[in-house]
């Protein structure tokens, strides 16, 4: 692609768009659960499906979004995706029951779960090597910010109109982005029409589905819960099969083989941390500031807003950091940032203070917009040009089921502990407690991630790693 013929501007304004609408949907129904129940007569276990199946489809979706990535062109996946994805949000607004309601969002997520790797695949192909940070900077912003502003949007919507109205606020911006998609989006992936592998697709929702609800159904049930042994056992054996199978095709559906490239391991389980870091303590504030102290559930997705904004502000700034230095350092300084404010938060008691939640939170997305794009960047930049989509795939897939793992583990944490504490006479606010011990474990892993940080080297891009040896050889 020396003569592009394509306007990258067009293609990066129309993924964002569409990226953004898609991702802001996992977190939208967190606060609409409450009035949905009333309206349509259904249990809180019920209602938490909304959530839950979005994020169930969604991480089905990611690992066959490599296959579609190298079977359909750009613009047929980008439209066919957000064309399924604004059905989606019509029929979850228009839904007269809570059966069609749950419908909507699986149809919904069925087109979110490819809008992210589709992103960051056509982003690194459009992008020259040295201008890849800022690019994935603008990716972080949409992956930090979206999912953040998503409980106060949510919040403020469903306290002064209908939760239907989160729908229909979705739905034009959906609507737009195919209709300019349509006639300004060109192809930039390239195609080699691989064969569908009917077995890979079954295996692959199986082995990631089982493990995510598995996950999800450790959060909400407990671990040894008949549902959530049979889940994660199904899961597990399902994807030991699969990553078997991979091994066995010539053009496999996912590539397995991304991990033995550098760093890609190292900075795809720092971003699985990072990540369950985010999803975990999006989950823990909303909890102790609403269950046990009271505040509305606006004023929950207030206090994360702030945070939200910086991650939005640093994420292109990170981004040309990262084009000129590398990884490593930001990674360091990021991970020291949220281990240090993981260690406060674990201090919360029944006077803590609404602006010590936001400015704590803030202080600790601060650290987080350093770590989460530039890793996922270093590590991808060492992939070849062929594996890109592979490795997009797999990185959002693991930190998909790391949100999973991250907050069934928080949860578990925080509820037993607060049970076990309930038991004990010294302990005044056993609720309280267990979330700072949730704290706690959120902080221990950001350690692991700083300890795991100091083995990013900065080193060269695969593209000039193999431009260089040509150079040598020619010589």
């Amino acid at each position: 692609m020396k003569t592009p013929s394509y306007n990258r501007n067009v293609i990066v304004a129309l993924l964002l768009a569409g990226s953004f609408i898609a991702i802001l949907n996992q977190t939208l129904m967190i606060t609409a659960i409450p009035p949905i129940m009333d309206e349509m007569g259904v249990t809180a276990n019920s209602a938490q499906w909304l959530t839950t199946v979005f994020m169930l489809v969604s991480g089905i979706m990611i690992p066959v979004s490599a296959f579609l990535l190298e079977r359909f062109t750009t613009r047929q996946l980008f439209i066919t995706a957000m064309s399924i994805f604004a059905f989606g949000t019509l029929v979850a607004g228009l839904a007269p029951n809570f059966t069609v309601l749950l419908i909507g969002r699986i149809i919904q997520s069925t087109g979110a779960g490819v809008m992210l790797p589709l992103m960051q695949t056509v982003f690194l192909l459009v992008f020259p090597v040295h201008k890849r940070g800022a690019a994935m900077g603008l990716i972080g912003l949409v992956i930090s910010f979206a999912p953040t502003i998503g409980p106060a949007l949510s919040g403020y919507v469903t306290s002064h109109y209908s939760w239907r109205l989160l729908f229909f606020i979705i739905l034009p911006i959906a609507i737009i982005d195919i209709i300019i998609a349509a006639f300004a989006l060109k192809n930039v992936t390239e195609l080699k029409k691989p064969k569908l592998d009917i077995p890979s697709i079954i295996l692959s929702s199986f082995g990631f589905g089982g493990l995510l609800y598995g996950f999800t159904a450790a959060g909400n049930n407990g671990w040894t819960h008949v549902t959530t042994i049979v889940a994660l056992g199904v899961g597990a054996i399902a994807l030991f099969i699969f990553i078997l199978r991979q091994f066995s095709l010539k053009h496999p559906m996912l590539e397995f083989r991304v991990f033995k490239y550098s760093i890609f391991p190292i900075a795809v389980v720092i971003g699985m941390i990072t990540f369950m870091g985010l999803i975990g303590v999006e989950t823990i504030i909303p909890l102790y500031m609403q269950d046990m102290r009271e505040f509305t559930a606006f004023e929950a997705g207030l206090s994360m807003l702030p945070g939200a904004l910086i991650t939005a502000l640093m994420a292109p700034i990170t981004g040309r950091i990262f084009d000129k230095i590398g990884a490593r350092w930001l990674c360091i300084v990021g991970l020291s940032i949220m281990t240090v404010s993981s260690f406060i938060f674990a201090t919360l008691d029944p006077s803590t203070s609404f602006t010590f939640i936001t400015v704590m939170y803030s202080i600790r997305m601060f650290g987080l917009s350093m770590v989460l794009m530039p890793v996922a960047t270093a590590g991808l930049n060492k992939l070849p040009k062929h594996l890109l989509a592979h490795g997009a795939a797999m990185d959002n897939t693991m930190k998909q089921i790391a949100a999973s793992v991250g907050t069934a583990i928080l949860v578990t944490v925080m509820t037993s502990t607060a049970a076990n504490a309930d038991q004990q006479v010294d302990i005044a606010y056993p609720d309280i407690y267990g979330a700072n011990i949730a704290f706690i474990v959120v902080s221990v892993l950001s350690l692991i991630g700083l300890l795991l940080s100091l083995f990013i080297k900065k080193g060269k891009p695969y593209e000039d790693e193999v431009n260089q040896g040509q150079a040598v050889r020619e010589g």
